[in-house]
């Protein structure tokens, strides 16, 4: 499965399966050249079944999927040297016709270090060594990280077309929460039309529409991740370092045509600025109306393409992206493939098997879960006509650029037929970046669909 002569770690590693027995075969984890594996042992033990640490660094989803149609996650560090090798045996899988089945999906992310870059190999004695840590990591993952000292809160009336604007002057600090809570007529174009515009110190990084920046879309549906959280009640909360040298100002702007009642709250914590501080930023833009190629098997082209999150030039991290889709047909609309190309690289640091396998799930299963880096709010769309979120937040698997970023994603649906396909990505980046993408009120103030005849109108025979 794996193969890596430098030093390094493997930070996030993801599987599936596809038939019956294919996950009864036994994974080795080989470390620094030795001959004897470190790690052995039945696949879904060491992957998602805590065999070396337990929840949420070691989990599957979603809990309500049946446990063979998870996604299998297992992020907890294995660090290495000078070399990892990872195989898999399983009678199961056979050569037939030329062709291998039952089929097994992974997806590794891996860290590649310099050669003077100190590090503790992975061994089962280490493993010991920091079992307390490691349970104290697992705890910390699952409370709610959000904290600080309240610097604004407010209840705001906004007009259509009208901008609210909180200020915070200040030094040695950071944004380190925001909560929103909307009321309205129409809650779902409210989520929609009403922007978050984050400013730091001058310069314009955030710019989503609230909903989407906050992982719930235009419709309020319950999340908990370690980044972000969204209740019962609508409450929104995101806990971003957001860190600035003077000033910070946060809008939130109404592009919609309704009376919008926002309670917002931020936080604000110690942080001294240094030569190496990175601003946070946050864009979005849709995809409107777009055709898809759809399969060849039922009258698409199968010529399916590729669409963009964003494109950064500059120095930073790329930390995690969310896509909001309104599906029109009874079929799956996330076949394809993450494409991440990092510093002008010509073939992607980051490719994978598929849409839901990037965001940590499987096999298109439209039940909801949270996860502190993954999360399927709703899937309401993944096989019939609706809404699907998905986000994907990233800790150790999070990408440094030194140049530039470019991050994709190919929209692979297997019908011909007409979606929304809406993107937010996040990242820290120096100051002195461009962006490939610029506020679009016109976008926002597009009607959000309630069924997919408002995206797609049926045909009708007119004999």
């Amino acid at each position: 499965l794996f193969d890596h002569e430098s030093p390094g770690a493997i930070v996030r590693w993801w599987m599936t399966f596809a038939g019956e027995g294919s996950y009864d075969g036994t994974l080795r984890i080989y470390i620094d050249n030795s001959d004897t594996p470190l790690i052995e042992d039945n696949v879904l033990k060491v992957i998602s079944g805590q065999l070396l640490a337990g929840e949420p660094l070691s989990s599957s989803v979603s809990s309500e999927s049946d446990y063979y149609r998870r996604g299998h996650n297992l992020y907890f560090p294995i660090p290495y040297k000078q070399r990892c090798k990872i195989t898999y045996e399983c009678d199961s899988v056979k050569e037939t016709d030329g062709r291998i089945t039952p089929s097994i999906y992974y997806n590794i992310n891996y860290r590649e270090y310099n050669n003077d870059v100190i590090i503790e190999s992975f061994s089962p004695e280490k493993l010991s060594q920091y079992s307390s840590l490691i349970e104290d990591v697992n705890k910390t993952l699952h409370e709610n990280p959000v904290s600080g000292k309240i610097a604004y809160s407010e209840s705001l009336s906004i007009d259509p077309g009208i901008t609210k604007v909180a200020k915070i002057r200040a030094k040695r600090q950071a944004l380190s929460g925001i909560k929103i809570r909307l009321t309205a007529e129409n809650i779902p174009q409210a989520l929609r039309s009403t922007v978050l515009s984050i400013s730091f110190d001058g310069i314009n990084s955030v710019w989503v529409p609230v909903g989407d920046f906050f992982g719930t879309g235009f419709k309020i549906s319950e999340s908990e991740t370690w980044y972000s959280s969204v209740s019962a009640d609508g409450t929104m909360t995101c806990n971003w370092i957001m860190p600035f040298r003077k000033n910070v100002e946060v809008s939130l702007i109404n592009f919609g045509e309704q009376v919008v009642i926002a309670e917002m709250e931020l936080l604000q914590k110690h942080y001294a600025w240094s030569s190496g501080s990175l601003y946070f930023g946050s864009a979005w833009h849709e995809y409107n109306k777009v055709r898809t190629a759809g399969s060849e098997h039922v009258g698409g082209t199968g010529e399916h393409f590729d669409i963009n999150y964003i494109d950064i030039d500059g120095t930073g991290i790329y930390i995690g992206d969310a896509v909001t889709v309104f599906n029109t047909a009874d079929a799956w609309w996330g076949e394809g493939d993450e494409k991440i190309f990092v510093d002008n690289e010509i073939f992607p640091s980051s490719i994978g098997t598929g849409t839901e396998d990037y965001y940590g799930y499987a096999w298109c299963r439209p039940e909801a879960f949270s996860h502190p880096f993954i999360a399927q709010p709703t899937g309401a769309g993944n096989f019939h006509p609706g809404m699907t979120v998905n986000m994907r937040y990233r800790n150790l698997d999070a990408i440094p650029f030194t140049s530039k970023i470019s991050s994709n994603i190919e929209l692979w649906h297997w019908a011909p037929t007409v979606i929304n396909y809406a993107l937010t990505s996040y990242w820290y980046v120096k100051p002195g970046h461009t962006i490939n993408y610029q506020p679009n009120p016109d976008a926002v103030k597009i009607t959000v669909p309630e069924k997919g005849s408002d995206i797609m109108a049926p045909v009708t025979d007119n004999k």
